[in-house]
């Protein structure tokens, strides 16, 4: 089983060391280089440009254009799918091979993150407390168009206090094909009706924010099966700012300084 998983980076960082792994330096068109040994996501049909916006989902794009392997997945350079059930150390020891992947897939033809849960709040209201709504909003228009399966499941994510976040997934082909030909077209629909002169700093990265709250809604859409996968973080998290950012946020209804979302860069 040919498998490929690509590790999206916008910096020289350590990589593992099993070969299913590709390094794709992310936004390459808009850097002169990039490490050696790197895959450039600016090669072949790609939106490397739009990573700003987009963040580590033109590393999705990529893929679906360029790649042809029978096992199409994302993580980050510094968060990877874990072979620990419980405590993962934080080093490459934890970080899931290509053998382990190939049992995985024998339960489900989908990989994600365990859930992130929030607790005290709904994605949504998370969502809003964390970010502008600018981005939510136009998604919101795009997805009353879809089919009713995609609006009640987008609803259904929307209400939830728990998701599959971070962007990350292993898929079989054939369901990385349609995933990705989906979340593209709603993606692209949605950055049309963006006035991107309201979004400042952070806030540029809209489309990616938004990506994350996508794979569950395709996921619930077409009754997928899947299976959870721990994940390591490879850095030391801000845990405890984190889960008071996340009050803050509740209560105030103002944007943190710490992301609680994506966090590839």
């Amino acid at each position: 089983m040919d498998i490929k998983i690509l590790v999206a980076t916008h910096k020289l960082y350590q990589m593992p060391s099993d070969s299913v792994y590709i390094p794709l330096f992310v936004g390459s068109s808009l850097h002169s280089g990039s490490p050696e040994g790197f895959q450039r996501d600016d090669e072949g049909i790609n939106i490397s440009e739009k990573n700003p916006q987009y963040n580590e989902v033109t590393a999705i794009y990529w893929a679906a254009r360029n790649l042809r392997a029978d096992v199409i997945g994302l993580v980050h350079y510094r968060r990877y799918f874990s072979n620990r059930k419980f405590f993962s150390k934080k080093d490459f020891s934890s970080v899931l091979t290509g053998n382990e992947i190939q049992t995985l897939l024998q339960s489900a033809s989908i990989v994600v993150p365990k859930p992130r849960n929030y607790y005290i709040e709904t994605i949504e209201s998370h969502y809003r407390h964390s970010h502008s709504s600018v981005g939510l909003d136009a998604l919101y228009e795009v997805i009353a168009t879809q089919p009713v399966e995609y609006r009640t499941a987008f609803s259904k994510v929307m209400h939830s206090k728990s998701a599959h976040m971070f962007n990350m997934f292993v898929m079989k082909r054939e369901e990385f094909k349609a995933y990705s030909d989906w979340l593209f077209s709603v993606l692209f629909a949605t950055e049309s009706k963006i006035n991107f002169s309201k979004l400042h700093g952070n806030e540029n990265r809209v489309m990616g924010f938004l990506s994350e709250l996508l794979m569950d809604t395709w996921l619930f859409a077409n009754n997928k099966r899947y299976v959870e996968c721990p994940v390591v973080f490879m850095e030391k998290e801000h845990v405890i700012k984190k889960a008071r950012n996340l009050v803050i946020n509740k209560l105030t209804g103002t944007h943190s300084q710490i992301n609680t979302h994506i966090e590839t860069k």
